[in-house]
C-alpha cells in the first residue's frame, strides 16, 4: 500500500491483539497492507479526493490469506473463548457471526481487492466518528443503521460516496468494508502470508 499511497495511515489490527479474536491472526507476519494493483490505483484516487477536503484514509485490513479465514473459523468453534465478546460482539452469540454475515468462510479479502478502512482528519490525525468501531459486530455497524447520530451518518456517507466514486462497492453490514467493483481476481482465494 505504501508504494502507491505513501501518506496513508496503517493500523494492521490482525497483526496485533487488538481485534475480535484478541490475538495475532494466522498469516499476518508483518504490519503491512497488501492489495491488488488496480485496487491500489483506485484507492490512491480516493486518498487524493479526501486530501483536498482535509481528510485521509486509515487502513485496517486489505489482502487476507485463506489461512487467516480458517483461523477465524477455528475461533468461532471454540465457545469457551469469549475474551473479546464485550468489545466486539456484546449482543450476539459467537456461533451466529457467520450466519449473520459478519465473518465469512470465504472472504473477499482473500481475493486481494477488498479493504477495511476509515477516514481521519489530517490536521489532528483523529478518526472521524463513524458511530461504531471497526469490526464491531452488530446492527449499529450497518451502513444505514438508524442507531447512529447525524454526525456519524454524514461521516459514513463521506466515506461511501468517495469510495463509490472511485470504483468500490460497499458491504451493507459493515461501514468500513469495500471491494473494487472490477476486481482482477474475482474467483481466486490466495493463501500467501502478509509479509
Amino acid at each position: 500500500m505504501h508504494d502507491v499511497i505513501p501518506d496513508v495511515i496503517l493500523d494492521v489490527r490482525y497483526h496485533s491483539n487488538d481485534n475480535f479474536m484478541g490475538t495475532v491472526v494466522d498469516g499476518y507476519h508483518r504490519d503491512v497492507i497488501l492489495i491488488s494493483k488496480p485496487a491500489a490505483a483506485a484507492l490512491s484516487k480516493v486518498q487524493d479526493d479526501l486530501r483536498q477536503q482535509g481528510f485521509g484514509l486509515k487502513i485496517f485490513d486489505g489482502y487476507r490469506p485463506q489461512k487467516a479465514v480458517n483461523h477465524f473459523v477455528r475461533w468461532s468453534e471454540n465457545p469457551a473463548d469469549r475474551l473479546t465478546k464485550q468489545t466486539y460482539y456484546p449482543d450476539l452469540p459467537k456461533d451466529r457471526l457467520f450466519e449473520l454475515g459478519y465473518i465469512a468462510r470465504k472472504s473477499g479479502h482473500t481475493r486481494g481487492s477488498t479493504l477495511d478502512l476509515t477516514v481521519v482528519n489530517l490536521a489532528s490525525g483523529e478518526e472521524l466518528d463513524m458511530g461504531s468501531p471497526w469490526d464491531f459486530f452488530g446492527e449499529v455497524s450497518h451502513h444505514d443503521s438508524p442507531l447512529v447520530d447525524s454526525t456519524a451518518t454524514a461521516n459514513r456517507e463521506l466515506l461511501r460516496q468517495t469510495m463509490v466514486r472511485h470504483g468500490f462497492l460497499p458491504y451493507a453490514n459493515e461501514w468500513w468494508h469495500y471491494t473494487l467493483a472490477n476486481e482482477p481476481y474475482p474467483d481466486t482465494y490466495f493463501d500467501f502470508n502478509v509479509e
